[in-house]
């Protein structure tokens, strides 16, 4: 299975405080790769060093065989790879149409097949197409956050807290998009809530202080009690 991204020995500060401490990520082509971890453990600074807004001063990341570390963000984008903040980073003066053309690289037909594929995948958007974006639902917002990625055609997505705030209805919407986005590009997911992270993943790096601790399939880690207790505190 082809590789299609792997970070080596991150090193990252913030300020005077130095949050990724040797994190190694490898995530496989066509899969979703969940990054795990507890509050501060480094999870996305490690989206964030990749995305290139907190570059690492030491380590490397590679992308489809390239090394991106040390570029500008836009740089990063315009090689394939796109962004869903913690805080969905979306346009609240803006509506739907507007935040969704603003995002497109180009507009061409390729872009406009998978913008009506997104609108397929959150037909809320289609209903509130000429609604402000500061006036959505909270699911809605992230919907959108996450269509304004995948317009373009990017090989990969990186996914921050995704269901955070969200009724469990609508993280289970959440959770079936993505396995439907998975079919059309690759996906970096962080995630709190580990029943979303275990149902839609195939992949799985555990962060714990600013350090890669474990790495391996999420059907296996999902039966191993012992590691789930030691690592995220969940109960057996």
């Amino acid at each position: 299975m082809k590789t299609l991204l792997k970070a080596e020995n991150l090193q990252t500060y913030i300020g005077q405080y130095h949050i990724l401490q040797g994190v190694e990520i490898e995530v496989k082509e066509g899969r979703v790769t969940v990054i795990l971890g507890r509050n501060g453990a480094g999870k996305t600074t490690t989206l964030r060093t990749i995305m290139g807004l907190t570059p690492p001063r030491e380590g490397r990341v590679i992308f489809q065989g390239e090394e991106i570390q040390g570029i500008a963000p836009y740089e990063v984008a315009n090689k394939g790879i796109g962004y869903v903040p913690e805080d969905q980073g979306i346009f609240s003066d803006l509506t739907v149409e507007e935040n969704m053309k603003l995002a497109m690289r180009k507009n061409e037909k390729a872009t406009q097949d998978r913008l009506e594929f997104v609108l397929t995948l959150f037909p809320d958007l289609k209903i509130a197409w000429k609604r402000k974006g500061g006036n959505l639902s909270g699911g809605q917002k992230q919907m959108l956050s996450i269509a304004r990625a995948f317009v373009n055609d990017n090989k990969l997505l990186l996914i921050d807290e995704p269901s955070k705030g969200l009724a469990p209805i609508v993280v289970e919407k959440v959770m079936e998009s993505i396995r439907e986005l998975k079919k059309h590009t690759t996906i970096v997911l962080v995630e709190q809530n580990f029943i979303m992270a275990s149902g839609v993943g195939d992949d799985v790096f555990i962060l714990d202080d600013g350090h890669t601790v474990y790495r391996g399939e999420m059907d296996e880690f999902k039966q191993d009690d012992a590691l789930k207790k030691k690592y995220l505190g969940i109960g057996v």
